[in-house]
C-alpha cells in the first residue's frame, strides 16, 4: 500500500503568521468561510500525524476549561487534544466556576488570563461568555452555550470533508429542533462553505425569517443558502446528509412533554430517511435517544457517520488550539 503523504503546510495555510492567533471563537461567524477552510485542512493534517509529531506544538502552553454543564465528548476531546500536543489542562466544573456570579465575568476574565495561555468555557447564556471573552487577554472558546455551539459545527464540517471531499455543493436536511445551537452553527458554516441547509421542522422549532435571510447572506459567495420546510419529507428528498439532535437541549427540560408532542413527526425512521440519496449519511452530534429523534436502525445503521462526528471533535479542535496559540511555524512532517 502506498504510504500517504503529507505536506509539512496544509494548502490555503502559510508559515508566517497565523490570522487566528489571539483570537477568540464564541460563533462559526467570527471566522471567514477561508479561515475555517484553512482550519479543516491543518484538522485533516494533524489527524494523520503521530502524536509524537505533535507533542511540542503547544508545550508549556495551559489550557484553562471552565464548564457549567456537564460533558462528555467536549470535555475528552479537549484535554486529550491538549495533553497530545504537549500541553497542560486545568479543569473547573459546576460551582467552582459560574460565569458572572461568584463574580463578574470581567474580573474573572482578567485575572485568568494572568495565568493561563487559552479558556474553554461550556456555559448557559451566552451574553456572560461575550463579556468574558471581551475583558480576556487570551483566547476564548465557546464549548456550547445557550446560542452557539461552534466547535460541534467544526468537527461536523470536518466530517463532510472526509466523507465527500468537501462542503460545497451537498444538500443537508436538518430535521427537529432548527433553533437550538448545534442547528444554528451546523447551518452557518454549511452555508459559509457552500452548502444548501433545508430545515424540516413544526412551526414552533422554525428559524425567523430575518435568520433564513442571514444564512443566505452568508452563502452568498459560496452559493449556499437555506430553506426551512414544514413538511420532513420535502426536507429530506433528494439530500446528501440527514442531520438531527436531541429535541430537548440542556437547562430546557421544562419544555420536554411540548417537544416530544411537537417534534414526534420529524424523528428521523428508516421510512423517513429512505427519502434522501443511496448515498446519503446519517448525522447527529450525541448524546442520542434511540425511539425519539431517531431509531436504532438508522443511527446504528451503515450509512451512519455520527461517531466520525464524534472524533472529529477532537482533530478539528486541535487544529483550532494550534491556530489560536501559535505562528503554525515548524509543524513536524
Amino acid at each position: 500500500m502506498q504510504k500517504m503523504t503529507v505536506s509539512l503546510v496544509p494548502s490555503g495555510l502559510t508559515s508566517g503568521a497565523s490570522t487566528l492567533r489571539g483570537r477568540n471563537f464564541l460563533e462559526v461567524t467570527d471566522f471567514t468561510a477561508g479561515e475555517l477552510e484553512r482550519l479543516l485542512q491543518l484538522s485533516q493534517y494533524l489527524k494523520v500525524q503521530g502524536r509524537g509529531e505533535q507533542r511540542t506544538l503547544l508545550r508549556d502552553r495551559t489550557l484553562a476549561m471552565l464548564f457549567e454543564k456537564p460533558s462528555l465528548r467536549t470535555r475528552v476531546s479537549f484535554e486529550v487534544a491538549m495533553t497530545q500536543l504537549g500541553g497542560d489542562v486545568l479543569f473547573a466544573q459546576g460551582a467552582e466556576f459560574m460565569v458572572g456570579t461568584r463574580e463578574t465575568p470581567e474580573d474573572a476574565a482578567r485575572v485568568l488570563s494572568r495565568y493561563v495561555d487559552a479558556i474553554v468555557v461550556r456555559t448557559h447564556a451566552h451574553e456572560p461568555l461575550q463579556r468574558f471573552a471581551h475583558a480576556a487577554t487570551v483566547p476564548v472558546v465557546n464549548a456550547l452555550s445557550a446560542r452557539a455551539h461552534p466547535c460541534q459545527a467544526l468537527s461536523d464540517m470536518l466530517t463532510l470533508r472526509e466523507r465527500f471531499g468537501g462542503i460545497a455543493g451537498l444538500r443537508v436536511a436538518y430535521i427537529g429542533d432548527a433553533r437550538n445551537n448545534v442547528a444554528t452553527s451546523f447551518a452557518e458554516a454549511a452555508v459559509l462553505l457552500g452548502a444548501t441547509v433545508q430545515f424540516g421542522c413544526p412551526p414552533t422549532h422554525r428559524p425567523s425569517e430575518s435568520y433564513l435571510a442571514k444564512l443566505d447572506a452568508l452563502g452568498s459567495r459560496s452559493g449556499g443558502s437555506a430553506r426551512a420546510f414544514t413538511n420532513a419529507v420535502r426536507a429530506v428528498r433528494g439530500v446528501d446528509v440527514v442531520y438531527t439532535d436531541v429535541w430537548t437541549s440542556m437547562g430546557e427540560e421544562r419544555y420536554r412533554e411540548r417537544n416530544d408532542a411537537m417534534l414526534r413527526p420529524y424523528a428521523v425512521t428508516e421510512e423517513l430517511f429512505g427519502y434522501a440519496q443511496e448515498s446519503a449519511v446519517f448525522m447527529h452530534c450525541l448524546p442520542a435517544h434511540r425511539g425519539e429523534e431517531t431509531v436504532a436502525g438508522v443511527i446504528d445503521g451503515p450509512r451512519s457517520i455520527v461517531f466520525d462526528q464524534a472524533e472529529n471533535r477532537m482533530h478539528a479542535q486541535k487544529a483550532l488550539l494550534v491556530g489560536l496559540l501559535t505562528e503554525l511555524k515548524g509543524l513536524p512532517v
